[in-house]
């Protein structure tokens, strides 16, 4: 993918996310997602949880690409995927029934803004930086990924996750 294309699917999810959140009811967002264990708020909120993430994810990509030494790291994390699942469970769910979906839309916005700042930012040679990841951690987690892939992973995980709200 390219740079724009990452761009316009960020806009993309932004304003689907939008809809979403302001087409949906009171009854909508306390429903169970399908696939999951959380609520569709809950869900909503791990939807945009995804987007900081790869905020949070881009500064280490960036300096374990530079080093060159991420394989050790992938693997300790990897290592750690049973606490970090709990913790994703237990924040999404938490998050989700603290921030009102209107500032869930607020973060989203946020987070993308950032993201897409950073993005218009890179260079060629910052975009062809990788690093291991941590592939026991999300199915869209690549042995190997370059600052490109991990931008364009927000919206990977956000489109997975939209196909699991049930309204």
């Amino acid at each position: 993918m390219e740079p724009g294309e990452i761009s316009d699917e960020m806009r993309r999810t932004q304003a689907e996310f939008h809809q979403l959140v302001q087409a949906a009811s009171a009854d909508d967002l306390r429903r169970r997602s399908d696939g999951t264990r959380w609520t569709n708020r809950q869900l909503l909120f791990h939807m945009v949880l995804g987007y900081a993430v790869v905020r949070t994810l881009l500064p280490l990509v960036r300096a374990l690409g530079r080093l060159g030494h991420s394989r050790g790291f992938a693997a300790t994390l990897n290592a750690a995927r049973r606490p970090f699942h709990l913790i994703n469970y237990l924040g999404s769910c938490a998050g989700g029934q603290i921030l009102s979906p209107r500032a869930m839309i607020s973060l989203l916005d946020w987070s993308i803004r950032g993201l897409q700042r950073t993005l218009v930012a890179e260079t060629e040679r910052t975009l062809a930086l990788t690093m291991h990841l941590p592939t026991a951690w999300d199915p869209y987690f690549k042995p190997t990924m370059n600052v490109l892939d991990v931008y364009h992973f927000g919206t990977q995980h956000f489109d997975h996750h939209r196909r699991q709200l049930t309204f």
